[in-house]
């Protein structure tokens, strides 16, 4: 019935051991070091998820190339399949400019592809909603253009009004001036006579 010492001091040593290892575990996740560094951990690991999502990986832009080169033809789609490889080799590890490629084999792949008949139609809807919109602009622009020639035209007419009287008024100035003269170079003559 009673325990002999040698188990209690064995039963001793173990809670010892186990309120030990709580303590060095309450310690370390209380510790500001092992928090910080538990927090820098999960905002990595977000970051790098979010980075995923936003620029995804290399290989899922690969298998996203070579899921839409799957519907060209076998030139098309070897060609695809060359660039992925060629973009895989030069941009591991720099999203920004494989994203920019995947961007631009996206816009070539959806210029092969034929304009579907909803697409086309909110073309149509973007064009008539355009001129809709445009057109009370476009009148209003043709309207002051007018009114801004109408104000050269007019403004010209004037100034050429104003240039053939003040030419007039010199012509007749200059004519005054001439005979005046000439009297006086004349009648100077007649007085040295």
């Amino acid at each position: 019935m009673g325990q002999s010492t040698e188990e209690l001091t064995r039963q001793i040593a173990g809670t010892r051991e186990d309120l030990a290892q709580d303590l060095d575990a309450l310690g370390n996740r209380v510790s500001p070091h092992a928090i910080m560094e538990r927090r820098k951990s999960a905002a990595r690991h977000r970051m790098h998820r979010a980075r995923s999502r936003v620029m995804g990986t290399v290989q899922s832009a690969q298998h996203s190339a070579s899921d839409s080169a799957g519907s060209m033809t076998s030139s098309v789609q070897g060609t695809a399949q060359d660039a992925v490889h060629t973009a895989e080799e030069q941009f591991d590890g720099a999203p920004l400019a494989a994203g920019l490629i995947a961007f631009g084999a996206g816009m070539v792949l959806s210029a092969l592809i034929p304009p579907s008949e909803t697409e086309a139609r909110a073309a149509r809807q973007v064009v008539d909603v355009a001129r809709d919109k445009g057109q009370p602009a476009l009148d209003e622009m043709k309207q002051s253009a007018q009114e801004v020639g109408q104000n050269l035209r007019q403004s010209a007419t004037e100034a050429t009004q104003e240039i053939k009287q003040s030419a007039s008024e010199s012509a007749a100035r200059v004519k005054d001036e001439t005979k005046s003269s000439a009297q006086e170079v004349k009648s100077q003559a007649q007085s040295s006579s």
